[in-house]
């Protein structure tokens, strides 16, 4: 790749290894989130986004920690992406010891888990509006194991306490970021709770 991947770019990857709608889903959330923190650390929109967007792009081919990013990294270094670019996907991955020293690599741990666990408290609202989700309806739910039992609480915390942010305004930026795809996300656009 000889000039900077664009998003198109991203979106092709993404694509091309990835057909289930959830995991389209995710990617655009965590690109929504990554798009909407970058300009408070400093960070390019177009690439934090971007990122985002391709974090899991060869999950659904290779589920595991032990196949999971690896081939991401093959396949983005083979198709020339910017390293500095595949070090920050990668770097969400614990196993892949990849140190998470720059705010890109931070921001997308932190928003990783919660975009998820963002989705699974919108879906169990009556209205399934990502808009009209609570903060403290989110922490209350954090607690409760059982509930979306496949989220990990500990790379929340631990995401959020890197990144330097507090919890509550954490989940809201998120949250925020996602209200304003929602329909990419199909979920309902908020309305006035009756």
């Amino acid at each position: 790749m000889s000039s900077r991947p664009t998003r198109e770019d991203a979106w092709k990857l993404l694509t091309e290894f990835t057909d289930n709608p959830s995991l389209v889903k995710h990617a655009l959330a965590v690109e929504a989130a990554m798009r909407a923190y970058a300009p408070r650390f400093g960070g390019d929109p177009e690439v934090w986004g971007i990122v985002g967007l391709i974090h899991d792009f060869d999950y659904q081919q290779n589920p595991t920690p032990e196949t999971h990013l690896h081939a991401a990294r093959r396949i983005l270094g083979e198709r020339g992406w910017p390293q500095e670019w595949i070090d920050a996907v990668c770097s969400h991955g614990d196993y892949m010891d990849i140190p998470r020293d720059t705010p890109v690599k931070k921001a997308l741990f932190a928003v990783d888990e919660l975009c998820g666990f963002l989705t699974a408290c919108a879906l169990v609202r009556p209205d399934k509006s990502i808009a009209n989700v609570k903060v403290t309806s989110v922490k209350k739910k954090l607690k409760d194991k059982a509930f979306a039992r496949g989220v990990n609480r500990d790379d929340i915390r631990s995401g959020v306490e890197a990144l330097g942010v507090e919890l509550d305004e954490h989940i809201a930026a998120v949250r925020d970021a996602m209200a304003g795809i929602a329909g990419k996300l199909e979920l309902p656009p908020a309305h006035e709770d009756t």
